[in-house]
């Protein structure tokens, strides 16, 4: 590899040894997640010659059905962890519980949480489908004393991430990570089977022209959600002065990536179809790595009322509503939440 041409793994040694932010155990975890990542992209890219499209005739905790690559994915994110003596535990979205690593690794000191394969419901069709991680660390009230694992250990708010990322399975494949210095983009060379750094220091544009939602949904959604988008719709002669576009993948590993790209808003909103459900996605798998990833790239993330990253979860597969990118844009629709509830709006917003 070329001078010119930066390694996912010197990019990591230089965010431990010049610019402290990660331990060398954060590092090498980093890297066997990246290794995972690229074993799913092999197995994502045979398709139908691998046997790997269709359902898997089972469902996960949450009552979906299973696809193929889903359990596939699952299996080797766990496999390639499973060995590591940096790793306490991990849990994922297929899982009902943690899945803690064998007790002759004592020495643990971070959690992994993935949703294997978001977008599965894609798979089948060839649109771009991804991995989502996020890394915390483990609490211990006494260092020096060794105690079991526990799905307690995971409940932390996003703001405690020590590293989140995802990676998109599409016409390229690419690793997006942050460990809270900023946002890196990375493409696997497939020749070389290498990440190269592609991108560093990703910035979303604070105002866009763009939203991201299933505007199917439109007469379940509460009306600060279809008042900002009717003022979307009403364009260059609507209150917003300007016309909008609107795009939306099912993939939210997809149309963040779009949102990281060029700017834009992703909203998938609370709705009335489960109105005692705070909203479709997951806390800890979904919102917190993307909400954070989001932030350090200069967006932001709320679920209409308050910030992503500070929403104290009570279970490993807590929902939330999740409306994030463009900084404007989220905040305009937060505000709009907040004075539907009689509430004076967040001092930053527009």
């Amino acid at each position: 590899m070329s001078e010119s041409r930066i390694s996912l793994t010197r990019y990591l040694i230089e965010q431990q040894r010049v610019h402290g932010v990660i331990t060398p155990q954060l590092r090498l975890l980093l890297e066997v997640v990246a290794r995972a990542c690229k074993r799913i992209a092999i197995a994502v890219g045979k398709g139908a010659l691998g046997g790997v499209l269709g359902s898997a005739g089972t469902e996960n905790v949450q009552g979906e059905v299973q696809k193929k690559l889903d359990v596939i994915a699952n299996e080797v994110l766990i496999e390639a962890n499973e060995w590591g003596g940096h790793l306490a535990a991990m849990a994922s979205e297929e899982l009902d519980g943690i899945h803690p690593i064998p007790n002759r690794y004592p020495q643990g000191e971070y959690l992994l949480l993935f949703d294997p394969l978001d977008g599965s419901s894609n798979i089948d069709c060839n649109v771009s489908i991804g991995t989502i991680f996020s890394v915390l660390k483990r609490l211990h009230d006494d260092p020096a004393v060794i105690e079991p694992v526990s799905e307690a250990d995971f409940l932390q708010p996003g703001r405690q991430q020590v590293a989140a990322g995802y990676c998109i399975y599409g016409p390229q494949t690419t690793l997006v990570l942050t460990v809270g210095n900023g946002v890196a983009m990375f493409t696997l060379d497939r020749e070389q089977g290498a990440w190269v750094l592609t991108q560093d220091q990703v910035r979303i544009p604070e105002d866009t022209r763009e939203f991201a939602i299933n505007m199917s949904n439109w007469r379940h959604w509460a009306a600060p959600v279809r008042r900002y988008i009717e003022e979307c719709l009403a364009g260059a002669e609507g209150p917003r002065g300007k016309d909008f576009n609107m795009r939306w993948i099912a993939s939210m590993v997809a149309d963040v990536h779009r949102i990281l790209t060029r700017g834009g808003v992703f909203l998938y909103p609370w709705d009335k179809r489960e109105p005692n459900k705070p909203g479709k996605l997951r806390l800890m798998y979904e919102a917190n790595p993307m909400g954070w990833i989001v932030e350090q790239a200069g967006g932001a993330a709320t679920d209409g009322r308050r910030r992503i990253l500070d929403i104290e979860p009570k279970g490993l597969h807590d929902r939330v509503a999740v409306i994030l990118g463009s900084k404007n844009e989220v905040e305009r629709v937060t505000r709009y939440h907040l004075e539907a509830d009689g509430q004076p709006a967040p001092a930053t917003a527009v």
